[in-house]
């Protein structure tokens, strides 16, 4: 697979909800998006960020997704699902896959922003295309398929002052 170099394009899928309930558990702290964000461009060329979020009705959720907007990301949003049981599911895994595999066409470089294992596959279909996909996540709390999956891996956990607020 190719290098990091500054003529890369790159595309960046950032999963909330994974991001949010790992730094939550493991540091009981909040995700940098635009350390984020800069982490994973680093000096190639942005071609598009995507913050996968989920309106849980909570108050502060309408300037944390204006905030992701002003980053540079643009935020798709979903609500929250309450099933008769009172059990609650939200998740972009599908959205986000079918999202990278419409940008692969587009770019050099997919980065995703996650921990979730449920991805490794995609990765392996990214790959046989011939774009070049990393991660970012904590290494605490990402599965192994995924980090395996991946031409690199980003631990946030080893850089947690720089991805944290």
């Amino acid at each position: 697979m190719t290098d990091v170099h500054p003529a890369q394009r790159v595309g960046v899928l950032a999963d909330s909800q994974n991001l949010y309930h790992s730094a939550q558990s493991l540091y009981s702290r909040k995700i940098d998006y635009s350390a984020l964000l800069d982490g994973a461009v680093r000096d190639r060329s942005l071609v598009r960020a995507i913050g996968y979020v989920i309106r849980a009705d909570s108050p502060e959720e309408e300037s944390f997704f204006e905030a992701l907007r002003e980053i540079g990301f643009e935020t798709k949003i979903k609500a929250i699902k309450t099933f008769a049981d009172g059990s609650k599911k939200a998740d972009w895994d599908v959205g986000m896959s079918l999202d990278a595999i419409t940008l692969a066409s587009h770019v050099d470089t997919i980065v995703l922003c996650t921990g979730d294992g449920d991805f490794a596959r995609l990765c392996s279909h990214l790959r046989h295309e011939g774009v070049r996909v990393e991660a970012m996540g904590f290494g605490g709390s990402t599965a192994d398929e995924l980090v395996d999956a991946v031409d690199s891996f980003v631990d946030l956990s080893a850089d947690e002052d720089r991805f944290l607020l």
